[in-house]
């Protein structure tokens, strides 16, 4: 089947929502921006995304028509057209146009391909876009290919650069467009294939025929072939001098072994010149140069030049690269490989030299070129197993899993003696435990440090502490115990550090924490210099598993800085993932989220799925405490659905706790106690066993104002048995606080003193604050009013200087209950209109009570009356009282009418 057969149409279906594409126009505010990405990134339904999301006001959505770009002002005829009023619009012009359409309502104006406009209304557009400022309400889109300059035009335009979609995102769009037929292998292949790029990927997908997307039958090699690129860019590239494709060319071939490196101006120049026996060529726009290196605008149109340039123009290319290097004095190991490339002959070349080469020199990216090719020219199956191993052992570095996995299965295609069997196992081990299947990685792990041992006992002990990390990952306690016994069992020399984590973990998954601390102890104090950034790693580990939040963050900081002076892209994620669950044990919420958001970003570069799911887990705790549902559903859901997939026990209940948390934060702890009862109990169900204590303060709390304190005096017991390990700096604390919510009231206040008193030794703004509202609220419903403002107060403050908005909102609302104004910068605003900041009254409500308005907004959504109390932790007789005020003073006489009023007012009236 050739690389252009369509055995089934398969229709682009809608861009899916993710991060890049959830941008609206509001967000973009007035003014005017550019729009622009490489060929086949989705400028177009970018565009439609947002006219279709512009409810503000009018939309004007004009589209270049390339068979009239000759025509003068045939451009801005449409777009006045569009407008209403061409004749008029041409005599007083665009900008006077725009105001005018704007003054009656908010104006959004999409303007695609703009660049296919003619000359002059080209300059008039970007006339008028440049003068339009913030108090115009015109938005104004324009969208220009990014694999050329931006015109002169519009140069002085702010720009939006459409970025390559994630990994994930990629993977969710390919499900669609198969309607969830395609299999898991043949989905990461065509994601990694298609690289971010929508175009490619739909185009990759129409290529394969049903079976092949099934994965019935092999995918064709390569799958992103000159016919699939060419096909899709390759207008582009017409109306170009063959000098000019020489240059292009050389451009890409050098960046062959390195894709991620621009290459240098004047060894290009000087290769372009040995390659058409002298001149001075010149670079063409499709180029971008800075510093001395040049690279393309456009990474697929880098891809589609050299794929589709004859072989025999290739390894010229490749000779004249070479030669250039040479002269020049360049590293050898490029020299060797351009060299290799620009052989004719096929059967064995210089292997053995280009793998010494590679292990001598060169980053991760070009060290796994070298050894590929190593592969490629070597005579004998045990060689081509080792330097494929070799290959993916820095194709992993590179943070490149997917071709990693490539290169393991065609070592693993070979016979390999057991050395090199278990090197690639250990490999393939550590590939699925960050973006794999778990229970995989650990059998994996096992097996090579069974292969490995007594032949290499350094890396047995590596394989057996990977396991040991799968089976964390995966709450599994007996295998992480089987993994340590493993690990104990290799024999010869390996590093102190193995030894002392081996027994450490041993003591504290026991419960003995002390022993645990003593020997790991040594993990930890050596790593504060070590340039080793998998060693800082181990010590941040073992860190964070006694509770030790400030060696954890150094230690995590410094694995971070050894992996960019060591270019160890696979690292990076991981690093930032400790550093963002240290900062969240420490209560720094916004720090741990900073942490999270570039770690997401690092672990989707490096195709890290597992890791990209721990830090959706971190995010959406945030989230929680600052009272952001959407984020905390969108992250929860995220990290869910690789944590199931894959068996990440750790991340699924880190979710599932952040969800909970963000239902108590927004007044509904009967949802968020169901959501956590399974988490927290015994059974099967029960979460992952280093984590789910965390959660047992949340239960508590939850089951005691949904009315089922009973439900959580187990909970209780259990968390007893925690704070007495002492592992947890918080948890003393709040044990306290939850013995003081079961408490008798002649014992709850001296229990919620002691527990305020323990905050004070762990530090914390929020869980200080959360036993500040809960004490405080104790206080007011025994009239001890002047005690429970004080408490209240306190409360405020410390959920405002942490950023807790909902949780803020629910002090506030019981400051008011104790008749106090709730200060703050938010407060104060919300005290002028007599409501609760965050439930704003429209204009029909305004004159109820805040805590009227509660009662009816929970009955207009169909809670009982008894779910209303249990809701607002009140009596029953309360909200009868309430509700009746509630009737006489709207006018209305059943709950039907009472919830149509509350609907029509928010509807017309302000929202939270």
């Amino acid at each position: 089947m050739s690389g252009q057969t369509t055995t089934r149409p398969v229709p682009p279906p809608p861009r899916p929502d993710g991060p890049r594409h959830r941008a609206t126009p509001d967000r973009f505010g007035a003014g005017a921006r550019v729009v622009t990405g490489e060929p086949g990134c989705g400028r177009t339904r970018f565009l439609d995304r947002a006219a279709r999301t512009f409810t503000a006001g009018p939309v004007a959505h004009v589209r270049a028509d390339p068979a009239r770009s000759a025509v003068p002002y045939s451009g801005l005829r449409s777009l006045l057209h569009t407008l209403g009023d061409p004749t008029a619009g041409m005599r007083r012009g665009l900008l006077e146009t725009l105001r005018a359409v704007a003054a009656r309502a908010p104006l959004l104006v999409c303007v695609d391909d703009a660049h296919l406009w003619d000359a002059p209304s080209r300059a008039a557009l970007g006339r008028a876009a440049a003068q339009l400022c913030a108090s115009t309400d015109v938005r104004l889109l324009l969208t220009v290919p990014g694999h050329r300059p931006l015109g002169r035009e519009f140069a002085r335009l702010p720009v939006r650069q459409l970025d390559p979609l994630s990994p994930a995102e990629a993977a969710d769009l390919l499900d669609e467009v198969t309607r969830g037929d395609v299999d898991g292998g043949v989905r990461d292949d065509l994601v990694d294939a298609a690289e971010g790029n929508p175009a490619l990927l739909f185009a990759l997908v129409r290529r394969l025929s049903p079976a092949q997307v099934r994965g019935d039958r092999p995918l064709p090699r390569p799958l992103a072939d000159a016919g699939v690129l060419t096909g899709l860019v390759g207008r582009h590239l017409s109306g170009l001098t063959p000098e000019q494709h020489d240059v292009l060319l050389t451009v890409a071939a050098a960046a062959r072994d390195d894709e991620d490196a621009p290459a240098d101006v004047d060894t290009v120049l000087r290769a372009v010149g040995r390659l058409r026996d002298g001149g001075s060529p010149s670079l063409p726009d499709l180029l971008m140069s800075a510093d001395g290196a040049v690279r393309f605008r456009s990474e697929l149109l880098r891809r589609a030049v050299y794929a589709g340039a004859p072989h025999e123009r290739r390894r010229a290319v490749h000779r004249a690269l070479a030669h250039a290097l040479e002269d020049e004095g360049g590293p050898a190991l490029r020299v060797l490989l351009h060299r290799s490339w620009s052989r004719a002959e096929p059967g064995p070349g210089p292997a053995a030299e280009l793998a010494l080469a590679a292990a001598e020199a060169g980053g991760p990216a070009r060290r796994c070129a070298a050894y590929t090719r190593a592969a490629e020219l070597a005579d004998g199956a045990r060689e081509r197993a080792e330097h494929r191993t070799a290959a993916a052992e820095q194709a992993l570095l590179a943070g490149r899993a997917h071709r990693a996995r490539r290169l393991l299965d065609a070592a693993r295609a070979g016979s390999a003696p057991p050395d090199v069997r278990g090197r690639a196992e250990l490999l393939r081990g550590t590939v699925a435990l960050h973006d794999g299947p778990v229970d995989e990685a650990q059998a994996s792990l096992l097996l090579a440090a069974s292969l490995l041992a007594g032949r290499d006992p350094a890396a047995a002990g590596a394989a057996a502490l990977g396991a040991f990390d799968a089976a964390w990952a995966g709450g599994d306690p007996a295998g992480c115990r089987g993994a340590l016994d493993r690990c104990g069992e290799v024999a010869g020399p390996r590093p102190r550090t193995v030894h002392d984590y081996r027994l450490g973990a041993h003591a504290l998954l026991a419960g003995h924490v002390a022993r645990a601390a003593r020997s790991l102890r040594h993990v930890i104090e050596p790593a504060a210099e070590a340039d080793a950034p998998e060693e800082a790693l181990r010590a941040a580990t073992a860190a964070l598993m006694l509770g030790d939040v400030d060696a954890a963050r150094h230690s995590a900081a410094r694995a971070l800085a050894a992996a960019r002076t060591h270019a160890a892209a696979t690292i990076v994620p991981r690093a930032r993932e400790y550093l963002a669950y240290a900062e969240l044990r420490a209560g720094r919420h916004a720090v741990a989220r900073a942490h999270a958001e570039e770690g997401l970003r690092a672990a989707h570069r490096a195709g890290q799925r597992n890791t990209a799911a721990h830090h959706h887990a971190v995010l959406a705790l945030a989230a929680s405490i600052e009272g952001e549902s959407g984020l905390v559903a969108a992250h929860a859901d995220a990290a869910l659905r690789t944590a199931r997939r894959h068996g990440l026990a750790q991340a699924a209940t880190l979710a599932e706790w952040a969800a909970a948390r963000a239902d108590l934060a927004h007044g509904r702890p009967r949802e968020a106690a169901e959501r956590l009862g399974p988490l927290v109990g015994p059974g099967p169900r029960r979460g992952h066993f280093a984590v789910w204590m965390l959660a047992v303060p949340c239960f508590v709390e939850a089951a005691v104002r949904a009315g089922r304190p009973d439900g959580a005096r187990t909970a209780v017991a259990d968390l007893a048995r925690w704070a007495g390990l002492g592992a947890d700096p918080h948890a003393p604390a709040q044990l306290l606080r939850c013995q003081a919510l079961l408490a008798p009231p002649d014992r709850a206040d001296a229990l919620y003193r002691r527990a305020l008193d323990r905050h004070d030794s762990a530090g914390g703004d929020f869980e200080r604050a959360r036993t500040e509202l809960l004490h405080g609220r104790w206080l007011r419903r025994r009239r001890r009013l002047s005690e429970a403002r004080d408490r209240l107060g306190a409360a405020l403050v410390g959920f405002e200087r942490c950023g807790a908005r909902p949780w803020a909102d629910q002090a506030r609302d019981e400051l008011r209950a104790n008749g106090v104004s709730a200060a703050g910068p938010r407060g104060r605003a919300a005290a002028a209109h007599h409501v609760p900041f965050g439930l704003t009254a429209p204009p029909a409500l305004s004159v109820l009570t805040p805590q009227q308005l509660r009662i009816a907004r929970c009955v207009a959504e169909g809670a009982t009356n008894r779910e209303v109390a249990l809701t607002l932790s009140v009596s029953t007789r309360t909200v009868d009282y309430h509700l009746r005020k509630v009737f006489a003073t709207l006018g209305v006489r059943s709950r039907v009418e009472l919830a149509r009023l509350v609907q029509q007012a928010e509807r017309t009236g302000a929202h939270p």
